[in-house]
């Protein structure tokens, strides 16, 4: 399938004729998957076209069934802007008999993808170390976009954002609200792990 992405336009200064037509806003290749999890189905559209390295990293996870099974086992929430508002994380958890190799890093800067609401992001250590965990958005995080002129290296190269949620973001908050353990977890991360988390039951391709 394709996702049409809007442009945002001034209400009557970008409109010169009302016989012209306004430009056609750009479209890309998407493929839907659907994340079947004991909470209820996720549909997400992995920007193939603009993100195909970390797409393609994802399909295969889903194509081997590498990510049946898994969990959704982190909810980070945050206290301020619209609410609810965080992050929720699961997938492979370095599991040896599920993980691929590390893929290179696609930053934001290169893709022009972004961290909004229900964009899903690879987690990693440094760039280049992701395989098989993910994060999906519950408000803008635009902070995790990369920076390329921020004083600070480890903004520079941000996360890598490759697909949105198109269905099912109310099981994302419902995930994402559920308990979660205050001893679980380590360093700043402490208190972030669900207290039982969420399966994965199965991960296929929608079309």
């Amino acid at each position: 399938m394709k996702r049409i992405v809007s442009l945002a336009f001034l209400p009557l200064a970008a409109i010169t004729s009302a016989q012209e037509a306004a430009p056609a806003a750009p479209d890309y290749e998407t493929t839907s998957v659907i994340l079947k999890t004991t909470m209820g189905d996720i549909t997400v559209a992995l920007e193939t076209e603009r993100a195909p390295i970390t797409a393609a990293n994802f399909l295969r996870y889903v194509d081997e069934d590498r990510l049946d099974g898994t969990v959704f086992y982190r909810a980070m929430r945050l206290d301020w802007g619209d609410q609810p508002n965080g992050l929720i994380q699961g997938g492979a958890q370095f599991d040896p008999k599920r993980i691929l190799d590390p893929i290179a890093h696609e930053p934001t800067s290169e893709t022009g993808l972004s961290h909004t609401r229900g964009a899903l992001s690879m987690a990693r250590n440094e760039p280049g170390t992701a395989t098989g965990d993910f994060s999906i958005m519950l408000q803008d995080q635009t902070g995790m976009d990369a920076q390329p002129d921020a004083e600070d290296p480890q903004f520079r190269d941000g996360y890598a954002v490759f697909g949105y949620v198109t269905e099912g973001m109310d099981v994302v908050e419902a995930i994402h609200a559920a308990p979660t353990d205050p001893d679980k977890g380590e360093g700043w991360m402490k208190g972030q792990m669900l207290a039982q988390p969420v399966r994965i039951v199965d991960a296929r391709r929608a079309d």
